[in-house]
């Protein structure tokens, strides 16, 4: 009974404090601007089913692949013991499942040390990766500190969990055959079976019971703590990778969006339109174009930051970062998410300190539209990183969980451009001819001249 109590408090517990975590996640990813869908919900599941649950890029490189897919199922399946894990948590029971299924049983549980065993082999290899191998992508300048721990910690995490499984699986097969009364037969699993002959079966019945307990218990505490430990981690992505997936833009990959009021404009100055009613008049106040912080950014693009693995696949692959230039796409995907989460903080906590001092009153409320501590993106990613990039989409082809750094740079350049009217010396001159002449080259001659010689 006393288990039962504890467990109930600790399984309450992770879910107030998750359900607290992943709201400030959801409230901070809404505090994008919208993004205009393409209606097509056939190719949207299609698109989830084949990426997020089917791994389908993963495969562009084997052999991590392979491992990670270890991982991968063995998570999939352990999520079915935990189902039992909860039953007998809440009711006091014992291997519920074990009577109802049978033979089957066996075989579920036996699978599930199959892939466990599987990867635990990967975690190793994947350590081994990280930490004497050292992949260079691994130890980029934006890896160093709490993004490195991250990913070593929930490695080590899933030792844990494997530890925990094969203790309670190898004690209880043992006490299966000195206790009966309480440890009901559920066959012989394939792993565990070899640990409980080898090894558990020299131990007395107390220490047996003692490490049952502990197994399981740790199980319990590596999920749940698990569960609560994602809402700050990379591994996020193991629910984000599907409304990500199903959310990824349907429109020709480089396709960029259109800016109406300068369409607007352009249109009227052309001649394109009657009377130039769409464009924009003089006497209005000029727009605010591109992005300059996380709330002129799409939600999309904030959903991608909380998405990113850090897997650096993409800046891997950039010909700029590949030729020496500051710029990593992995780098400005992780700092959109930094500034989601700083934003979101400061709002949620309601201190007038960030309401834009223009707006300031006795009576006004600190929401994401009156916002302003005297930051931005600019203050964490340098002109220098998004005036690198050679919009190539490498970046974006690269990226497993269809990821898309190139559209957030675009939008922080435009920003730049448009808004600021800065950019490369050297970019100047071009703009300056498409102004005055409709060429990126700076010609005497307009551009339509040569039709009338």
């Amino acid at each position: 009974m006393i288990q039962q109590i504890l467990f109930l408090i600790v399984t309450l517990a992770t879910i107030f404090f998750s359900y607290k975590a992943y709201s400030a996640i959801a409230y901070n990813i809404k505090l994008g601007r919208d993004y205009e869908l393409v209606d097509d919900k056939s190719s949207r599941w299609k698109t989830m089913i084949l990426i997020a649950l089917g791994q389908g890029k993963m495969f562009k490189y084997f052999i991590p692949a392979l491992f990670h897919l270890f991982i991968y199922l063995a998570f999939i399946f352990t999520q079915i013991e935990l189902i039992e894990i909860l039953i007998d948590g809440v009711f006091g029971t014992h291997r519920f499942l074990s009577e109802y299924l049978g033979g089957v049983y066996t075989v579920l549980i036996s699978t599930i040390e199959i892939l466990s065993v599987l990867a635990l082999i990967a975690t190793i290899i994947f350590l081994y990766r990280r930490n004497i191998l050292k992949v260079p992508r691994f130890h980029k300048p934006e890896m160093k500190g709490w993004p490195f721990k991250d990913a070593n910690l929930i490695l080590f995490g899933e030792i844990l969990l494997v530890t925990g499984i094969f203790l309670a699986n190898s004690s209880d097969l043992v006490l299966q055959s000195r206790l009966p009364e309480h440890y009901h037969h559920t066959g012989r699993f394939v792993i565990s079976s070899i640990l409980a002959d080898g090894i558990f079966n020299g131990f007395s019945t107390g220490t047996l019971h003692f490490l049952e307990r502990f197994g399981w218990w740790l199980h319990v505490l590596v999920v749940f703590g698990f569960i609560l430990y994602l809402t700050i981690s990379k591994h996020l992505h193991l629910i984000f990778a599907f409304p990500n997936t199903f959310f990824t833009s349907l429109t020709p990959r480089g396709e960029m969006e259109n800016m109406p009021v300068i369409m607007a404009e352009v249109k009227s100055m052309m001649g394109l339109t009657e009377g130039g009613d769409a464009a924009m008049e003089m006497s209005e106040e000029i727009p605010e174009f591109g992005a300059k912080d996380i709330t002129g950014l799409k939600w999309k693009n904030i959903l991608d930051a909380y998405t990113c693995s850090e897997c650096g696949r993409c800046t891997d692959n950039c010909p700029a970062n590949i030729t020496g230039k500051e710029l990593s796409p992995r780098k400005i995907v992780m700092m959109v998410r930094d500034r989601a989460e700083e934003v979101g903080k400061k709002i949620r906590s309601g201190n007038s300190e960030y309401i834009r001092e223009d707006l300031k009153g006795d009576e006004v409320k600190l929401t994401a539209d009156n916002f302003d501590d005297g930051k931005s993106l600019f203050d964490l990613i340098s002109d220098e990183e998004i005036f690198a990039c050679t919009t190539c989409n490498a970046c974006v082809e690269q990226c497993p969980l269809l990821i898309n750094p190139l559209d957030t740079i675009l939008q922080l350049r435009r920003y730049r451009i448009l808004t600021d009217s800065t950019g490369p010396q050297d970019w100047m001159p071009m703009f300056t001819s498409l102004e005055n002449s409709g060429s990126v080259w700076q010609l005497q001659e307009t551009r339509e001249d040569w039709i009338n010689q």
